[in-house]
């Protein structure tokens, strides 16, 4: 079976709506710019506050790399609680430590109170040390969380091999508050939901221009505009055209995944048998988890749309052998890539540049959670003025120099990497 480019997650979430694009002038309280977690998180929590509230989409809902995810339920963020306070000061670091922390819930409580089905599971993520340097890693994450009162639990030896399936692991940070969902059925979900409560939601629209009229913003697409007292930019990653400075205060990177046919051998069953989805501590990040028909998805940082096919599986092959040898040789069905907002020091940036106006960016692939957060802490903020509603402060604009070539230098370091992986020079 040769492998295909295609996105797993759209093909396993066949009632995805396709809506027709705007066509004149819509006048509505709030306008969300980006069907993805974030612009659909702020949607839902708009109208269940009784605010009108329309969605514009350039492409599908979920297109982006909302559709495109991993598709992990992760508490927190990539950097460690600790350092998270320390660079944003205690009251607010700890504010941001607990509602990220409780993202999950939040996650969950949504796919429950909509009946979303999407695969979800609640057992878990582990996060794998893949050297003794990243074990130490884990140790002070468990020890900073578990002061936080967070369920977590480093496993090692006989229950590490276990959970994980693989001998080649020493030690896995087990988080009991995440879980693993298909991203794309989450997202249309979240998408159905907010046409229920009344929201309009408009696909193929992508904005051309924003503008201040009197009282109002104007978002204007090829065929139509939207009058709104307030505005939610939540495009992040795949922010299109100039109308908005935010392109230029993140750098783009990319995450490709790889996944096999359902995988029905009895060995199979011993790879992640609680659910978990699970990600290493290296320096060029991956992924590893299955899905609800048993495929084994394999992710790492990288443009798997400028690797040929044949370099991907060749890629897959030599992760699948080294972590689970006694696999009969895998099928690789199909595979995708996905674009994240980077930010230098690997935090988020929440932006409001004129009143009424917010935007958001820089999730650095911790897109499920925080942008479910986001989106309704964008909603409650835009509802009642409280700024303590947000996890963490605005940020004045500052465009980063060189987008384009930090962009270009990750790639090639991400390139170089997974080529030595094929040549088993690293693994």
């Amino acid at each position: 079976m040769p492998l295909r480019e295609e996105c797993l997650w759209e093909k396993l979430t066949p009632q995805r709506p396709d809506n027709a694009a705007l066509k004149g002038e819509v006048t509505v309280d709030v306008c969300v710019i980006g069907a993805g977690f974030t612009g659909l998180s702020a949607a839902v929590h708009l109208l269940e506050q009784g605010k009108s509230v329309c969605v514009l989409e350039a492409h599908r809902a979920g297109h982006g790399g909302s559709g495109r995810n991993v598709g992990l339920v992760n508490a927190g963020m990539w950097i460690p609680p600790d350092e998270i306070e320390a660079g944003f000061g205690e009251a607010v670091g700890s504010q941001l430590n607990r509602m990220l922390g409780a993202a999950p819930s939040l996650v969950f409580s949504l796919v429950d109170k909509y009946n979303i089905d999407c695969q979800l599971r609640r057992e878990g993520t582990l996060h794998m040390a893949h050297n003794a340097r990243g074990e130490a890693d884990l140790r002070s994450r468990e020890e900073q969380w578990k002061r936080r009162g967070a369920p977590v639990e480093l496993l090692t030896g006989q229950a590490c091999e276990q959970a994980t399936g693989t001998k080649k692991i020493a030690a896995a940070l087990l988080d009991r508050r995440a879980g693993t969902i298909n991203p794309m059925a989450y997202t249309t979900g979240l998408a159905n939901a907010a046409i229920s409560l009344g929201g309009q939601l408009f696909d193929h629209s992508p904005v051309t221009r924003l503008e201040r009229q009197g009282l109002r913003w104007s978002v204007q697409t090829a065929q139509g505009s939207v009058l709104a007292e307030q505005v939610v930019i939540a495009s992040n990653a795949y922010t299109e055209g100039d109308w908005t400075a935010l392109r230029r205060n993140f750098f783009p990177g990319y995450y490709y995944q790889v996944a096999s046919v359902p995988l029905t051998e009895d060995a199979a069953q011993r790879i992640l048998p609680g659910g978990q989805g699970s990600w290493d501590t290296r320096q060029v990040l991956s992924s590893i988890r299955r899905d609800a028909e048993g495929r084994l998805l394999l992710g790492s940082l990288g443009n798997g749309n400028q690797k040929p096919t044949w370099f991907l599986k060749a890629w897959a092959d030599r992760v699948q052998q080294h972590y689970f040898p006694y696999l009969k040789p895998v099928e690789w069905e199909c595979t995708w890539t996905g674009c994240i907002a980077f930010t230098p020091d690997h935090l988020m940036r929440l932006f409001e540049p004129a009143p009424g106006l917010v935007a958001v960016t820089g999730y650095n692939g911790r897109g499920v959670t925080t942008g479910t957060v986001v989106g309704k802490a964008f909603a409650d903020y835009l509802c009642n003025g409280n700024p303590q509603a947000l996890p963490i402060p605005f940020a004045p604009m500052q465009p980063l120099a060189g987008v384009g070539l930090r962009s270009c230098l990750y790639e090639a370091g991400f390139s170089l990497y997974h080529a030595g992986q094929c040549l088993r020079i690293v693994i």
